[in-house]
């Protein structure tokens, strides 16, 4: 929503721009959801191709079984990640990314290419900062 006051009467509004910034902005906490730890490896995996459930928590190695499944409902709620039940038995459940989810994990990947390309001076920064 815009910072206006005004404007966070009517979060419904559809003329309102989105300003993340403005704490009763909906963007915010979608933004929270996707930059969460969890959230932001879950789309990036998910941005190499379909998993199922048990590949997806193989793939995020550390995050436990409700962790996962928690992350995954909060990012289809928020319309990033589509979970296809297959009509098999014992049943499959596979999860991809919609357009959107696409579109944001390509900046999380992005920034994750940035981190993992810069981790040296990561490292040395955070030595000498501990050294002060």
């Amino acid at each position: 929503m815009n910072a206006r006051p005004s404007d966070r009467s009517y979060p419904d509004d559809p003329t309102l721009e989105a300003d993340v910034f403005a704490r009763n902005c909906s963007s915010r906490p979608v933004l929270q959801d996707v930059a969460s730890r969890w959230g932001v490896l879950a789309l990036a995996a998910l941005r190499e191709g379909p998993y199922r459930f048990s590949a997806l928590r193989r793939r995020v190695d550390g995050i436990s079984e409700r962790m996962l499944s928690q992350t995954l409902q909060t990012l289809e709620r928020d319309g990033m990640v589509n979970r296809e039940v297959q009509q098999s038995i014992p049943p499959v459940v596979e999860y991809t990314l919609t357009d959107l989810g696409a579109q944001v994990a390509d900046q999380l990947v992005g920034l994750i290419d940035i981190l993992e390309t810069n981790i040296a001076k990561i490292e040395a920064a955070q030595t000498a900062y501990h050294r002060t």
